[in-house]
This record gives structure tokens, C-alpha cells and sequence, in this order.
């Protein structure tokens, strides 16, 4: 039905001869990981109306875009976003989402690692007024869905939890989310059995929803990360619902070198019919928290104040740090351990081995000072080139940013693996790059209409010179804007205008199937 619909809105437009833009002349990547052609690009309102020669088919511009040489893409849809308070900002620089355009990024999903709210309804209210910069689609949480039921709990869920719960997750399906999220490596969602989440997917399925999860293990901190990716597979096979996996990587010196045997797993489950793929970001180094990298799940059971009361428990803190210590072996020692964020701006941009040294203390002690004074985050580097580049490679694997403050993948993602891993390693062709950043998140989310430059598809659009495109943004300074993005169109509205940012909020909350964003 939905390929109908954009072919009679695309009849309905090109019969005129003139249209609002006329990009001309530039290096098409459709999205559809076919090979590049030099084409015109007519947009009319927030719509594609044209495609091809323009000159002999005549067709004029209101305004025309000289773009030989530059390669023009579909708006980047990133699929794993942290920027929902970004756009709920009372601050209009934030919710113009700059950092993303300036990639070409024109969609983010947002609510990932079960960290998305249940008030779907809530969220969409505060991005429409007074707007946002890109557009945005929402998942709904399990870690606020179980955290609202069941609080920091560490039980197991009863059955009028488990329906609670379910009702939560229905509300917001029926509110417009694209999905389930869970993130089941953190506390409280950690406690949960996999029977518990398969009946909340069970949930997102009716509404043919998606099923995206950190896993429960990255690593080889409790069922290791091959079972941790068959458990994700299993759930969505039980529900009846396809699976994303979430920013996939082998965390730690114990699992380096696994990438082989996770491709291997999923390719199977594919082969048998499940629709399985997974996004990753182009760094070395997860972000996290100082907390989430090194304390131990059942530390954390009932909140702070219970987790602080352990930590003064001589009898518990003895075991609490010895396993404190396993958790920072696995993730390469204090100095893979970068503080990039927290309460305490003074340990900013040191190691935790550099914070140990400068107070005296053994670093697991440090590290339980930073975590009772509040926490902080930390840019974690545990992951090996071979694994990044073996999952990059593989066909279901989408590029996302898991963008967060203090790591600068939230500023260069997309631009990086252009920049490092297409035009200069080589590791994967632009055309395969383009499809990964475009129409395949936009089929998994089921984002109609978005993730192709075709007629009749919705006027979100990036220019940029292949020339000069870059991430800028490192880990000392992980705020700095990318560069080469000379042009992006946001429903049909420049938002980057020769490399300018024009301010504009003409993003949309989009919703799963609809051709027609939810006003």
C-alpha cells in the first residue's frame, strides 16, 4: 500500500516544471546500495518530485544547488540516538540538533537501552512545541517500564507486574513508538528473566513494533556475549518480532577476537528466517559510566543508598571489590578508563589510574569515591580494530552513533566512517556506507517514505563534499561539529545551507508504517 501511495503523490507533482530546489549535477547514492549516478534532484515542498535530467526534461528551480562533484545522499536516519533530551530541551540550541545535521543526519531513534520513556504521548508534546531540528523516532523503555512498575527492585516480576508492565508498553506502542528498547546489562533491567521480556515484546509485536537491546552481555561479565546474542535472537523469535542489536562489539580482552562466531550466529538466524541486524558505531571506545563498567549488578539492587550502604558493609565490601577489580581487568586496566563527564568537573578528561595517583588510592577505591560522590562517565577503550572492522563488514550491520555526552561519536559517527573506513581504509564501498545510514534503518524501524532519494519520498536530503568530509570531534574535545556537510534538507527545509546552519526546527516525531508523519 505504501508504495502506492508515494507513486500517486509523486504523479501528482512532477507534472508541473518548475520545483522550490534543483540540486544539480550531483553524485546520487539513492540509498538503495546501487551504484552512483550523476543526476538532478527536484524537491517540492517536503517532497523528492524529481529525479534525473532536468535540463532535458525541463524542469527549473526557484533555487538551484550546484552540487557537481558532491555526493548526494538520503538524510542520514541514525538508529541509535541518546538525543531525547536533547530535543525536550528548554534550550533552543539544543533541540536544533546540530551536532547531527552537521553529520547528515536528518531521523534519530531515540530511547535506547531501555532508557526511553513509556509516556511516548509526553515526549512527542514536547518535541512539537516549538520543534525540533532533525526528526525523531521514539522506542519506548523497558528500563522506565520496569523501573515505574517495580521500581530498583531485584525480584523477579509477578504476574500483575509482568501485566502492569504490559499495559505500559501497549499505551505507548499505541502513542506512536517504534519499538521495544531494552538495555539488560543495567540495573534494574539486569534482574529481569528473558521470559519476562519476551511477554513485553510479545506487546510491541501486535503493534509491529521492533525489538532493539543492548545485550545483556557485551563481554564476559555473567552469560558471556555469544549467549547474550542468542538470548536477544531467542526473545525475538518467542514474541514473534524482529531484533536490533544495539551498538554490537566484543567488549574486553576476554571475548577480542569473538566477532567471527556472533556474525555466525546471526547469519544463521537470519538464513532461518528471523529478521535479525544490529547498528555499530566506527570508535574503539564504548561510553558508559564509571558505575555501569565496574560494579557489579546485585551492588546496585534498591538504588544509591542501599548500593552506598554495601559499599560501607566491611563484610560485602570485600567482596564488592574484588569483583570491582575482574570487571576493570576486563576493561584493559584504569588507564583504558577515561572520565568524560560528572558532577566532579575536576577529574574531567583524566583516567581513573590518573585520579588514583593524584588521591592515593588503589584505583577500584578511586573509583568507588567517584561513584558514592555521584558518578561519572567515562569513555571506556576495550574494543580491538579486527572485531570493529568483521562486524562493519557484515550485511545486517546499520551505522549508529549511540551518541552521548563526553564520547565523540554524538559529533563525528557518520562523517568518521565516511572519512576513515570508505575513503580511506576501504573497508566497505560508499554505496553499501549510504545503505547502511539510510534506507536499511529506515525499513527496520519501518520509517516509510524516509531512506531513499526516489519521487515521492520525503524531501530529507544531504550534500556533501567527499573531499573534505570529517569528524573533528575527538575525546579531549568531543564537541567539535564535523565538517564537509554543505548542504541539509529536512522535509524539504535547508536546515544546513552551504555549510551554514539556518536554525531552523522542521523536524517531525515519525511514527512505524505511516507515510504520513503524525502532526
Amino acid at each position: 500500500m505504501i508504495p502506492v501511495i508515494l507513486a500517486v503523490l509523486a504523479a501528482s507533482v512532477v507534472s508541473a516544471d518548475t520545483v522550490d530546489v534543483l540540486i544539480r549535477g550531483g553524485t546520487v547514492y539513492d540509498g538503495s546500495g546501487a551504484a552512483a549516478v550523476v543526476a538532478d534532484v527536484g524537491v517540492r515542498g517536503d517532497r523528492i518530485v524529481f529525479m534525473g535530467d532536468a535540463a532535458a526534461e525541463g524542469v527549473a528551480g526557484r533555487r538551484v544547488i550546484e552540487a557537481e562533484g558532491l555526493a548526494v545522499v538520503p538524510g542520514f536516519i541514525d538508529p541509535h540516538a541518546h538525543a531525547q533530551g536533547d530535543l525536550a530541551s528548554d534550550e533552543r540550541g539544543r533541540r536544533e540538533n546540530l551536532n547531527y545535521l552537521m553529520q547528515g543526519v536528518t531521523t534519530v531513534v531515540v530511547g535506547n537501552d531501555g532508557h526511553g520513556t513509556w509516556d511516548v504521548a509526553g515526549a512527542r508534546a514536547d518535541f512539537a512545541d516549538p520543534g525540533i531540528g532533525t526528526n525523531a523516532a521514539l522506542l519506548v523503555g523497558f528500563g522506565s517500564v520496569r523501573g515505574e512498575v517495580m521500581g530498583m527492585s531485584d525480584a523477579q516480576a509477578a504476574p500483575e507486574q509482568i501485566e502492569a508492565m504490559s499495559a505500559l508498553v501497549d499505551r505507548a506502542m499505541r502513542d506512536g513508538a517504534v519499538g521495544l528498547a531494552t538495555g539488560l546489562f543495567y540495573a534494574p533491567q539486569s534482574y529481569s528473566t528473558t521470559d519476562e521480556v519476551v511477554a513485553l515484546a510479545r506487546v510491541a509485536a501486535r503493534h509491529g513494533g521492533v525489538y532493539d537491546s543492548h545485550l545483556r552481555d557485551e563481554s564476559s561479565y555473567t552469560i558471556g556475549l555469544v549467549a547474550a546474542v542468542e538470548e536477544a535472537i531467542g526473545i525475538g523469535e518467542a514474541a514473534g518480532i524482529p531484533v536490533n542489536i544495539s551498538h554490537l562489539k566484543a567488549l574486553g580482552v576476554d571475548v577480542w577476537g569473538a566477532s567471527d562466531s556472533v556474525v555466525a550466529v546471526i547469519r544463521a538466524a537470519r538464513r532461518a528466517g528471523m529478521r535479525v541486524t544490529a547498528d555499530q558505531y566506527p570508535y574503539e571506545a564504548s561510553g558508559s559510566s564509571v558505575g555501569a563498567s565496574l560494579l557489579p549488578r546485585w551492588a546496585e539492587a534498591g538504588g544509591h543508598d542501599s548500593l552506598v550502604a554495601r559499599m560501607d558493609d566491611p563484610a560485602i565490601r570485600s567482596r564488592l571489590i574484588t569483583e570491582m577489580r575482574d570487571n576493570l581487568r576486563r576493561r584493559g586496566g584504569a588507564a583504558s578508563l577515561l572520565i568524560t563527564g560528572g558532577r566532579d568537573e575536576t577529574i574531567r578528561g583524566k583516567t581513573l589510574q590518573d585520579v588514583a595517583g593524584e588521591r592515593g588510592l588503589d584505583p577500584v577505591d578511586a573509583a568507588l569515591e567517584i561513584i558514592r560522590a555521584g558518578g561519572a562517565g567515562v569513555a571506556s577503550f576495550n574494543m580491538n580494530e579486527d572485531d570493529i572492522r568483521t562486524f562493519m563488514r557484515a550485511e545486517f550491520v546499520m551505522t549508529g552513533s549511540d551518541g552521548s555526552d563526553g564520547h565523540p561519536r554524538k559529533y563525528g559517527t557518520f562523517p568518521r566512517k565516511i572519512r576513515h573506513y570508505v575513503l580511506e581504509e576501504g573497508v566497505l564501498g560508499m554505496e553499501r556506507m549510504i545503505q547502511s545510514a539510510t534506507s536499511q534503518p529506515a525499513e527496520v524501524f519501518g520509517l516509510s517514505g524516509r531512506g531513499n532519494i526516489a519521487e515521492g519520498y520525503f524531501a530529507d536530503i544531504a550534500v556533501f563534499d567527499p573531499a573534505t568530509i570529517r569528524d573533528e570531534a575527538t575525546f579531549m574535545e568531543p564537541r567539535r561539529l564535523a565538517t564537509g556537510m554543505r548542504y541539509v534538507m529536512v522535509n524539504g527545509v535547508l536546515a544546513v545551507d552551504d555549510g551554514v546552519p539556518t536554525h531552523t526546527l522542521t523536524g517531525r516525531t515519525l511514527t512505524r508504517g505511516d507515510a504520513r508523519p503524525i502532526s
